[in-house]
């Protein structure tokens, strides 16, 4: 593995910090604050090749090899993890499932907007009583004719507003179990698609999280993703690609709570000097500094490994296990840090040290993963 960064890596991380300073850093504390997602910024990633990632040009992506798309995300995540998220959809939850199983008038329908950030995409996996238990997902679709009838709900779902279209999964045999699940690309002004959005949320406010409910929706044949029964392999092979871009995005946050807290250390003074000579705020600076390091070498080791056709399973899971755990308690440090002033509003440390929570929850919680890191290690996995 070569640490080096290529010169086109380099360019491109260099562009996407520019903008991240210059077009998200401006304005994200207020549509934070605001629970809006800034669909104009997204589309002005989309012209930039930010939203592309690893999706291929003839899909509207940028055709980045999976090290490169980790690197854009970091930098994105530094300003803003949302907008980070929003150019990990094409190549992540979402995106990569119709690149690898749609047909040529689902990508060019639905992939190809996505990866020119022309349009959010809603991925509408979890239900109130199934999060990480898949397989019993009560959401039903029932074949008539040339369509499928879905009835069900989905909870947690983000860009719930915004989206484009969602994808959504149905079982067409309860008692199949994951065997009976299917996938959908379902469109959000279809009838009988209600939408319902979670405000006051404690982080993630951007993202537009809400209750997806569908009454007898009637969904074209030519809508299913894949085959009756795949909808399990599908939904896994997009949160396994996913759990690349959050780790990336933790890392790049984490990078955020550091820089914050270091300046903050060195420019607070206390008893006549800056506590940035106090040996436990040193202590601290030095656990940020090797999270950071440890987790950024995981999450560009996975990459590598994808680049060179290994599919990373448990890398991943151990990439975003670890760095979200990392990142948690690094920002706990950064707000410990700053005191008192950690509490408001008017410093950026407290949006990092929300959105730090649930990064330990989304693409699987890390119970999950950890449950997930050890059936690998003891061959009960393959």
């Amino acid at each position: 593995m070569d640490f080096e960064l290529r010169a086109e890596q380099v360019a491109i991380c260099d562009m996407a910090r520019r903008f991240a300073v210059e077009r998200i850093q401006p304005r994200v504390r207020d549509y934070d604050r605001e629970e809006t997602f800034p669909l104009d910024l997204y589309a002005e990633m989309g012209k930039l090749g930010l939203t592309g990632g690893v999706v291929p040009e003839e899909y509207g992506g940028a055709a980045m090899d999976h090290q490169t798309y980790a690197l854009v995300i970091m930098e994105l995540a530094r300003t803003c993890q949302a907008m980070a998220g929003a150019a990990s959809w094409a190549s992540g939850v979402g995106g990569i499932s119709v690149l690898r199983f749609g047909n040529e008038e689902q990508k060019q329908k639905y992939l190809v907007p996505l990866a020119r950030g022309e349009g959010p995409v809603a991925f509408a996996l979890t239900e109130t009583h199934t999060g990480s238990d898949v397989a019993s997902m009560k959401t039903r679709a029932v074949r008539e004719g040339d369509h499928y009838v879905l009835n069900g709900s989905k909870v947690w779902i983000s860009m719930i507003n915004s989206c484009r279209w969602i994808l959504t999964f149905a079982t067409v045999d309860a008692s199949a179990g994951r065997k009976g699940i299917t996938a959908f690309l379902v469109e959000p002004d279809w009838p009988g698609v209600g939408r319902a959005t979670f405000k006051n949320k404690i982080g993630f406010r951007p993202m537009e999280t809400g209750e997806l409910v569908l009454e007898d929706v009637r969904v074209p044949v030519a809508n299913r993703l894949g085959e009756e029964g795949e909808g399990f392999r599908i939904a896994m092979s997009s949160v396994e690609n996913g759990r690349l871009g959050v780790a990336a995005r933790c890392v790049g946050m984490m990078k955020a709570c550091m820089d914050l807290a270091i300046d903050y250390a060195q420019s607070r003074t206390t008893f006549g000097e800056p506590i940035g000579r106090r040996q436990l705020i040193q202590s601290k600076i030095t656990d940020m500094a090797v999270a950071y390091e440890t987790s950024r070498l995981l999450v560009l080791q996975t990459a590598w490994k994808k680049d060179n056709g290994d599919r990373a399973r448990q890398d991943a899971s151990m990439a975003k296990m670890y760095a979200s755990d990392a990142l948690m308690r690094v920002a706990e440090d950064a707000m410990q840090i700053h005191g008192a002033y950690g509490a408001s509003d008017e410093y950026e440390i407290g949006r990092y040290w929300r959105d730090a929570k649930l990064m330990q929850t989304i693409e699987g919680s890390n119970e999950i993963h950890r449950s997930l890191i050890a059936e690998y290690a003891l061959g009960y996995r393959g």
